[in-house]
């Protein structure tokens, strides 16, 4: 059978032309179904962080405490490998500091060692106590806080007075009022919250465990309520998935804005090489707990999982399909094969920070001024992903996206300024 001139000529272009093996669409389709996934696994770690916390007010004892921590460290897991979700998605960047704002003047939410200080010029409720006062000003309006109350917390004391180091809600809140200060410095062990601060009658200690338990329950309940609007965001009429997957180039630039500003200004610089420059032990994202190393290694995870368009659920489900990598792939595979071995790189790298402090060498030892060793193993995740954004912006060109802006820090790009 012979072919028609427009036949020919079209297997012709069909034989010129290579077909793409996915479509940007299926990318973003992938990316907010991962999304999807992460949150909702948030979401049920949440809930279980709740009960925990539900059966530790109703009935204290040490057992109860060590479940609702436990339960507290698990919920990270999940929501570190979210983070990647930031910056890039203006849902989650206004959202996320109701969760997981840090650094928190934690003599706002209740009692401090006397170390810590008072208020400050820079923060009036630094030592607020709300545990212990039912009763303060704000902004010159006497405001009744003897129902401690999720609205309270979120509507009227976190940032209250507009400072942002008045951190009343979320993980870092919770954490505080479960394992209390730090107070080992650069040496061993984690906050040390006695259980019986949650219990009742003359077993109470530090006062006020009925409030402080009002506020530990209140805290969570928002948490999970927080977490059901995000969940709710990426399903698939959600505000989030539709601002993703409406338009290509904008759907891919949120992903790589999202990997290169946590990699860089965010991990990299704010949260690891700030805390080398002040060998500061308060410098850690989760410092009550010394769960700092499992936030940066789950943040460097969740970046991978974001190029390779993959995700472990909590129930061991994998979530995957087309990816950044196969659109990189197609237009360049030796760039896909280094940004593939840069994310790698940096696992490795943050894997070795997580092995050492779960050995014993904690995060706020190797945060020690004169620590070489720690500062080897800090840098190295640092040095990570500073190599690794830097294959970041090498893909932002070769898929020729304009709008990536890539977030920085004064740790990286201006050190004199930390000092200034």
């Amino acid at each position: 059978m012979k072919l028609t001139y427009l036949a020919s000529t079209a297997l012709l272009l069909a034989l010129a032309t290579p077909a793409f093996a996915v479509e940007p669409s299926e990318v973003l389709d992938n990316y907010a179904d991962i999304a999807a996934a992460k949150y909702s696994d948030s979401l049920t770690t949440a809930q279980t962080l709740q009960i925990a916390v539900n059966a530790l007010v109703a009935d204290p004892s040490a057992e109860a405490l060590q479940a609702a921590k436990n339960a507290w460290l698990a919920a990270r897991v999940p929501y570190q490998q979210t983070e990647v979700y930031r910056f890039g998605n203006p849902v989650v960047d206004d959202w996320e500091g109701k969760v997981n704002a840090w650094p928190l003047d934690e003599g706002l939410i209740d009692y401090v060692d006397a170390s810590y200080g008072g208020p400050s010029d820079e923060n009036e409720f630094a030592a607020l106590n709300i545990v212990a006062n039912p009763m303060f000003t704000l902004s010159g309006s006497e405001i009744d806080a003897t129902a401690i109350t999720p609205e309270l917390l979120a509507e009227t004391l976190h940032e209250a007075d507009g400072v942002e180091a008045n951190v009343a809600t979320g993980y870092h809140a919770i954490e505080f009022l479960l394992w209390g200060q730090d107070l080992n410095g650069h040496g061993t062990g984690a906050g040390n919250r006695p259980w019986t601060d949650y219990a009742a009658g003359n077993d109470c200690t530090n006062d006020n465990c009925d409030r402080r338990g009002e506020y530990l329950v209140a805290a969570t309940d928002l948490l999970v309520s927080d977490l059901e609007w995000m969940v709710a965001q990426w399903v698939d009429d959600g505000a989030a998935r539709a601002a993703v997957t409406e338009n290509a180039d904008a759907g891919l630039t949120a992903i790589l804005t999202g990997m290169g500003s946590l990699s860089y200004g965010e991990v990299a610089g704010e949260r690891m090489r700030l805390g080398v420059m002040l060998n500061d032990p308060e410098e850690e994202h989760s410092c009550f707990a010394d769960n700092t190393h499992n936030d940066h290694y789950y943040d460097g995870l969740g970046v991978q999982n974001a190029y390779l368009g993959e995700y472990i659920r909590i129930d061991g489900t994998l979530v995957s399909g087309p990816s950044l990598a196969d659109l990189v792939a197609e237009t360049d595979a030796g760039l896909d094969a280094e940004m593939q071995s840069k994310l790698s790189a940096t696992m490795l790298s943050l894997g070795r920070i997580k092995t050492a402090a779960e050995a014993g060498f904690s995060y706020d030892q190797m945060l020690e001024r004169g620590n070489d060793a720690g500062e080897a193993l800090i840098m190295g995740g640092v040095n990570g992903f500073i190599d690794q954004t830097r294959s970041i912006e090498r893909v932002v060109t070769a898929l020729n996206l304009d709008g990536v802006a890539i977030e920085g820090s004064d740790s990286l790009d201006d050190p004199d300024a930390v000092f200034q």
